[in-house]
């Protein structure tokens, strides 16, 4: 190995310890082997830290970092900023890896110098433990896979599964790492690296086996809410720069849902000139004092408005996209689609 390894595995646990085996198991037979194994200890009270440490007796390339319990985002920045290696790939103590993980995202990186990140495909596991959401979330974000995809559909859902990433260290701690607050950490973490104008890819490969249960943070945790995720990416909104302030902003959909929804986007400071929807119920109708229209209003409107498909199924988002593209509006210049 050298001195410095081209790769640091960061993963933090906490009572990881029943599943812990099976992930260190396929971390240890990755096809590339010169990397470091930052397993951050965050406050566990199981023997899952002593199973780490034997391992790091046999192993020199496995390191344990223990900390006082501080959460999640303490325990990412304490091993981002102890990684060693240029590139840093996320991993989660119950999870498994793909033997080729490590070395075909760090291929990617190699032949891509202007990609900040690369992800890959994932499947869930067990499928007994796999909702009806997870996999309708997994169907999209496995297509979502080139820079520009990612960059179009930032605002639907988290692109990218936290464990299944590898990224520049020097990129991420630029940006001052991961945030503290009330929103999921890595999705910010992603809409930063996108508002700084960094590329991020993903590639066509299954490399990370996901696990459900129902004590993950993603089903516990508030700040992985769903009101958490509106808030999040209607700050991100705002300041981006396809939203120009100058330009009318219409959005399709005026049911209650999405008007609730909405809440985050105009506390923000944007507000709808127009609301679409197919309903004739709703049609004609005010929503405070912007009036709602039918789609084909869109087509008449010159100069074009900007529209935001504010709706939460993929189904209904889909055959947004579909009418829109047939009124000659084109994704990311003028539409973007909101989880």
């Amino acid at each position: 190995m050298s001195a410095a390894p081209p790769i640091s595995i960061l993963m933090p646990v906490r009572d990881a310890a029943a599943h812990l085996d099976e992930c260190l198991d396929s971390i240890a037979a990755q096809t590339l082997v010169d990397y470091e194994l930052l397993v951050v200890d965050d406050g566990s009270r199981d023997a899952g830290p002593a199973r780490v440490a034997s391992r790091g007796r046999r192993d020199p390339r496995v390191r344990l970092l223990r900390r006082p319990g501080d959460g999640l985002v303490s325990a990412l920045n304490h091993g981002l900023a102890v990684a060693r290696a240029p590139l840093v790939a996320r991993m989660d103590g119950d999870d498994r890896m793909h033997p080729r993980r490590l070395e075909l995202q760090a291929r990617a990186l190699q032949s891509h110098p202007d990609w900040a990140l690369v992800a890959s495909r994932v499947r869930a596991f067990p499928q007994c433990a796999s909702g009806a959401g997870t996999r309708e979330y997994l169907r999209w974000q496995n297509a979502c896979t080139d820079p520009d995809q990612v960059a179009r559909q930032i605002y639907v859902e988290s692109p990218f599964t936290h464990p299944s990433v590898m990224f520049r260290r020097d990129v991420v701690r630029g940006l001052g790492g991961y945030r503290d607050g009330p929103f999921p950490e890595d999705y910010d973490l992603w809409l930063r690296l996108h508002a700084a104008g960094c590329v991020m890819g993903k590639l066509p490969e299954t490399l990370l086996e996901w696990r459900q249960h129902p004590g993950s943070l993603s089903r516990t945790d508030p700040r992985y809410s769903r009101d958490a995720f509106d808030t999040l990416r209607a700050w991100y909104l705002c300041r981006d720069p396809r939203l120009d302030p100058g330009r009318p902003l219409v959005v399709w959909g005026a049911g209650r849902r999405t008007r609730l929804r909405l809440r985050a986007l105009q506390r923000a400071g944007r507000h709808p000139w127009a609301f679409i929807d197919i309903d004739p119920r709703k049609i004609g109708n005010r929503v405070g004092s912007v009036t709602v229209h039918p789609p084909g209003w869109l087509a008449l409107q010159a100069p074009r408005p900007f529209v935001l498909g504010y709706v939460a199924s993929h189904g209904a988002r889909e055959a947004i996209a579909d009418a829109l593209e047939g009124m000659g509006y084109r994704e990311g210049d003028d539409y973007l689609m909101v989880g």
